[in-house]
């Protein structure tokens, strides 16, 4: 009986989870958060490296052919120095030859004068000692000829030279000297008309304008598919400009401006190897 009172007297204890558990669950929760978070940012801080080492590839290929464009134009520009070069040495063996030429036509010219002066001694003389009225009949025919050759020589002496040495004629008379020395064609044009082009054989010449009062004109010539504009240029003034195969400049002067009119001539090189024949 009292054994039965005991044992309804006796409550069995529970024992619960200790208290420390729930703390470690939050903070292994937190942990994973934050690790989350970390692992995020990471991805993210991964991400946008590669964005960046992309980004810095593609500059670096734009770079890269930045350079190789670079690269092509300093060998163009290269290139091209090197060409102006050998027109510059071209152009100076070219004033080098011009310069004999004047020389030589110099020399030509004071030789002219010593052996006309020689004839006009030898005419003096034969003057002095002849008396018969035939002989100083022939020797005054002689006497004139050698004046006008020496009037020639004169006019010649006189006429004004370009800068590359060639003789420039003013008007027709001049001309007309000039083709008798020979050492060049002459081919005279008259352009009446703004705009008109005149063929003198291998070169095509353009009027495009006239200035009455400055006595200028502007023209182009068109050389070897090339066109060559001259503007503003004045009356008397030589043009000079080359042609394929030629060594010597051809030259251009225009000795008369009226309005929408020209009057001059073109000449070239005999040894020229663009031929000029005039458009009349």
């Amino acid at each position: 009986m009292s054994e039965e009172k005991e044992f309804q007297d006796y409550t069995p204890e529970h024992t619960g989870s200790p208290r420390w558990i729930p703390a470690v669950i939050v903070v292994l929760a937190i942990i994973g958060i934050v690790g989350v978070g970390y692992g995020y940012k990471a991805t993210s801080q991964a991400n946008q490296i590669e964005k960046d080492r992309q980004a810095l590839a593609a500059e670096v290929k734009t770079l890269n052919q930045s350079v190789d464009v670079l690269s092509q134009r300093l060998k163009q520009t290269e290139g091209a120095s090197s060409d102006i070069q050998g027109d510059l040495n071209a152009m100076s063996n070219k004033l080098k030859m011009t310069q004999s030429e004047l020389v030589r036509s110099r020399t030509q010219s004071k030789a002219a004068r010593e052996e006309y002066t020689k004839q006009f001694s030898a005419v003096e003389s034969s003057l002095a000692t002849k008396a018969n009225a035939d002989d100083l009949k022939a020797l005054s025919g002689d006497v004139s000829g050698v004046r006008t050759d020496l009037d020639a020589t004169k006019q010649n002496i006189q006429m004004a030279r370009g800068e590359l040495g060639t003789l420039i004629a003013r008007n027709h008379e001049d001309i007309e000297q000039l083709r008798r020395l020979g050492q060049r064609d002459y081919f005279e044009f008259k352009i009446t008309q703004k705009g008109t082009k005149e063929k003198l054989g291998g070169v095509l010449l353009e009027l495009r304008g006239t200035n009455t009062k400055r006595n200028q004109f502007t023209v182009n010539l068109y050389v070897d598919d090339m066109k060559l504009e001259k503007k503003n240029r004045s009356v008397n003034e030589p043009i000079y400009f080359y042609a394929s195969g030629s060594r010597a400049p051809l030259e251009l002067v225009v000795n008369k401006v009226g309005k929408n009119m020209v009057t001059g001539y073109i000449s070239s090189p005999k040894s020229s190897g663009t031929p000029v024949a005039a458009n009349r």
